[in-house]
This record gives structure tokens, sequence and C-alpha cells, in this order.
């Protein structure tokens, strides 16, 4: 019997979402609201950001148009719901942002979090809950307890899985963006989330790092068994096989989902493990051949194009890059804001042909 995921009702009924990074609005710590943005700009009333001098959206992270952004909650009257937009190391709530959350349940509006520190095992929100109404939702807060049991899934379904060379590179942008172009051009294409980030931006996933250990591969292979009526899966990827504290979770998600094909994304210029300054990443060759070994322990499988994030580079380094690490490894690679996914798409379409004869 399978699990379900969190249903998407949760998300997608929220469409004036005040999107709260106060203090915390750069790349490195609000890649949720940056996606969020980017991917759900239509349900996103405003950004909150005390200490922000950028009047909108778009002058503060680049994305999100003329999205305004303000000082208080008050300034957002007709908001349904407040979203934590912050991933942080450590998953903590700061402090500072309590009165925050206690002024929005006072107004009835829904809260939404990713952070691994719960909102729900916050006492004084869950007695002012009690009080006012709204509802406290954590998005990686779950009940999966089933281990994976080697499931063999539909052969008309596709399985196509995004690993990295370390954490926050484009993994989940790779197969948002991938699933777009696949749907634009009549294919039955699904993106499954497996982060808070892809769970807030779809609707529905499963918070893989938050899944006890033993259960990591049961989750994931239990998110593929409950999607694997499409004919292309594309699942979102997490941390790094050679990532020294976040490895666990990419192991279990090769083996979980069981993919045909991997892409493989890494950020161009980086050297350090993020969040672990000192800590050299292991080279992207070598990552690809681990990653590729380490799902073929579960199912036949293959690196079949590269995903690059050239956003520190120029226009002209960016293309440099790109002819370098396809002639490196012989793979169709391309930055997939700056170039589009086409090749990408390509290199889906291609494998599906030659894994399910179509």
């Amino acid at each position: 019997m399978t699990q379900p995921t969190q249903p998407a009702s949760e998300f997608l009924s929220h469409h004036r979402i005040a999107l709260l990074t106060d203090g915390y609005s750069t790349p490195f710590l609000a890649k949720t609201a940056i996606s969020m943005l980017r991917y759900r700009t239509d349900d996103i009333a405003a950004v909150i950001d005390r200490t922000a001098t950028a009047q909108t959206a778009d002058e503060l992270f680049g994305v999100g148009g003329e999205i305004p952004v303000v000082s208080e909650l008050s300034e957002v009257p007709d908001a349904d719901a407040l979203y934590i937009g912050i991933a942080p190391p450590g998953g903590k709530l700061p402090e500072e942002w309590q009165p925050i959350v206690r002024s929005a349940i006072r107004r009835k509006l829904d809260v939404v979090s990713g952070l691994h520190d719960f909102l729900t095992d916050n006492d004084e929100f869950v007695e002012l809950l009690a009080h006012h109404g709204g509802r406290l939702i954590d998005v990686r807060k779950n009940s999966f307890r089933n281990t994976a049991t080697g499931a063999k899934f539909r052969p008309g379904s596709l399985r196509i899985h995004a690993v990295g060379h370390d954490c926050s590179v484009g993994k989940m942008v790779t197969m948002v963006e991938l699933e777009r172009a696949l749907k634009e051009q009549g294919h039955d294409a699904k993106f499954l989330a497996t982060g808070q980030t892809g769970i807030m931006v779809s609707g529905a996933g499963v918070p893989i790092d938050c899944v006890i250990a033993d259960f990591i591969n049961g989750a994931a292979e239990n998110l593929v068994l409950e999607n694997q009526e499409h004919d292309i899966l594309l699942v979102e990827g997490q941390g790094s096989v050679a990532h020294p504290a976040f490895s666990g979770v990419t192991v279990g998600l090769l083996h979980g989902c069981a993919p045909d094909g991997l892409i493989f994304c890494y950020e161009a210029g980086r050297k350090e493990v993020k969040g672990l300054d000192e800590v050299p990443l292991v080279p992207i060759l070598q990552q690809m051949l681990v990653a590729e070994a380490i799902a073929n322990l579960r199912h036949p499988c293959k690196v079949i194009g590269a995903a690059v994030n050239t956003r520190t580079l120029t226009e002209e380094e960016a293309q440099e890059e790109i002819i370098r690490i396809t002639d490196e490894t012989g793979l169709p690679a391309c930055d997939v804001y700056r170039d589009g996914p086409e090749k990408l798409v390509e290199a889906c379409l291609n494998l599906r042909k030659g894994v399910v004869g179509s």
C-alpha cells in the first residue's frame, strides 16, 4: 500500500501569499522565495523584508516583476497565507520572526513553512491557533514509514532524476523547466518534488530530507508508484553523492526512484561545498561516474546530459563553460535559463525511444 504525498490543495489554494524573507533576502538563504516568485508569480501578493531598500521583488531578487516589497504584514490586507521564504542551514525559524508569525495567526491566515523547525511544535503558535483559526502547515512534516520493496515500475513510464555536485545548484529548477518544455511539446511529463520548495511550487511531493533514514528509499519509491501513469517522470534531486552531510538522501533517491537517466547539475565556478567553506568539491566527472554506478546497483541507468548553472558568468564565459563540459563528457549541456532546456528535452526523448521503444 502506498502512502500519499502532501495534498496539493494545502498549497495551491493560496492565491494572495505574503512571502517572508525579512533580513534574509540573499540567493544563498532565500532560494524558496526566489522559486516561489519565479513559478507561482500570480499567487504572490508581496514580499516582506523590513531591511530591504528595494521596492519590488525584481529589484530585490531579479525575479517577480513588480510584486511589492513591504515592511509589515499589515501592508498586505488581503493576504490568505504567510509563507516562510527561506531555507537556511539547519532549518531554524529566526527568533525575530516569531511576532510576524503570531500576527499572521491572529489574522486567521494559513502559515506555511518548509523549515525543519516545525511551527506545530511551537506551543505558543498552537495555542494562538486554537483561539483564532487558520492553519499551520509544516511542509517537511511527514509520516512515511514504509521501507522500499524494489518495486517494478510501469515499463512505459520513463524516470529521469536530477543529481548534482552540491546543494542549491539548480536540480529543482532543471526538472521544472524540463516539465514545462516537454508539456509544451505535447508529452505527458510530471515533475516530482522531493524538497520543501518544490512542494510549495508544484503543490505535492515528498520532503525526502525529513524522512527517517530507513524509509528514504521507500518514500522515493512510493512517489514514483503514485505517479507512474505519466509517461515521463522528472524526479527532483537533493544533495550530492559526495556531500559530507547529505549524501545519504542522495543515495536513497537514486535507489528509491530507480531512474533510467540522470541529468547532472552543477554551478560553474563553485569550488567548495555549500555551508562547508573549507571542504573542496569532488570533481564533476568523478561525481557523475559515482552517481551512475550507484544508480546501476538498482536499475540500468546512465547520465544523459548536464544542466549548467552559469549565474556568476558572463554570456561569453557561460558558452565557453558549456562547450568545455560537453567536450569533457560527451554529453549535451545547457543552462536552462540562458539557453532553454531543449538539449535536455531531446536527451530525455532519445532515452525514452531506447528504453520504452516509442
